[in-house]
């Protein structure tokens, strides 16, 4: 019998927190679905300027499991997740999150 691995949650950095974005994607013809633009919870937008990986991975930071996403924005590396749907049929297919630290005062 195979051993199953499970994700090891004790790591998650406890000033990170997991939040719901909106993001414009694109869908190539082979079915890629490609990123190019995130709204922050504030409203304010920011360009993809590259997606460098798709894989699917945990976020270890803030929690949670999705395609995660390498890309860069204004020169600077990060991540993104897409949180697949459980349910296979409707319009919902997902969201997507990021990893966003906790303000200084709310620790």
């Amino acid at each position: 019998m195979t051993e199953r691995k499970v994700a090891d949650y004790s790591k998650i950095e406890e000033n990170k927190i997991k939040v719901y974005v909106d993001v414009k994607a694109r869908f190539t013809r082979e079915g890629m679905m490609l990123p190019f633009e995130i709204t922050w919870e504030n409203g304010v937008r920011y360009r993809i300027d590259r997606v460098k990986d798709i894989k699917r991975a945990a976020s270890l930071k803030a929690g949670g499991t999705g395609d995660r996403y390498t890309i860069v924005v204004r020169g600077q590396q990060s991540f993104i997740w897409f949180e697949r749907s459980a349910v296979l049929s409707g319009v919902n297919i997902g969201r997507w999150f990021v990893e966003r630290k906790i303000p200084a005062q709310s620790v």
